[in-house]
């Protein structure tokens, strides 16, 4: 089973979202990460990522190689997180055949109703306690 998380920036959502999963997860279980940069890729090993990569092919081949692909919800939306999302990468991930589960974040203008109530920690715990379950089904 291979979870990928996918984030840009500075990789604070993917970041925090590996340090929640890595606990939950079943022992066989790959956590890499993909970052639109160097920066949010450094973010994502340092908290616990097994591989990383980084820019628009990896994106590609994240989103055709992972069982789980993770990612904030920018990661679908062309242009998002201040340009660095490209079209091919919004539509690697949108088009895979992973299981995605998409962390919503209201940064890129777009709001997803029944989840502004909620806190951003509250949505990364729900989206860790969903990979590690969809890893556990599967190992």
């Amino acid at each position: 089973m291979t979870i990928i998380v996918l984030d840009g920036q500075g990789g604070g959502i993917g970041r925090a979202f590996i340090t929640a999963v890595l606990p939950l997860l079943p022992e066989k279980t790959e956590l890499f990460c993909v970052g639109t940069n160097a920066m949010a890729t450094a973010a994502m090993l340092k908290a616990g990522a097994q591989r990383g990569a980084t820019g628009e092919n990896s994106v590609h081949w994240a989103a055709h190689n992972a069982d789980i692909l993770v990612a904030p919800i920018a990661m679908v939306l062309k242009d998002s997180m201040m340009g660095e999302v490209t079209g091919e990468m919004a539509a690697s991930v949108s088009t895979s055949r992973a299981i995605r589960i998409l962390i919503p974040t209201e940064r890129c203008n777009t709001h997803v109703a029944g989840v502004g109530e909620l806190s951003m920690k509250a949505l990364i715990e729900s989206a860790a306690r969903q990979a590690a379950s969809f890893a556990a089904q599967n190992s």
